[in-house]
């Protein structure tokens, strides 16, 4: 069941994990929640994985290995 996650385009943040920008917040806010409706169940530190993917401070493989490591299957 899809389930809305909170943003605060204020505070610009999602889950309450800050974002730089407007623009960065509501791109990955519609990514996740396109996800979410495949089953992705977010959480505060994938949110913050992914803003870090996407403000380029990690790089894909770093992303690909902290997604492994939170991974719960």
């Amino acid at each position: 069941m899809f389930k809305p996650i909170p943003i605060d385009r204020e505070k610009l943040t999602l889950m309450g994990v800050p974002f730089p920008d407007l623009e960065t917040l509501e791109n990955t806010a519609n990514a996740i929640g396109s996800n979410m409706y495949e089953g992705f169940e977010p959480t505060p530190e994938t949110i913050a994985l992914i803003r870090n993917l996407v403000t380029n401070k990690i790089t894909v493989t770093q992303f690909i290995e902290a997604a492994k490591a939170t991974s719960h299957d």
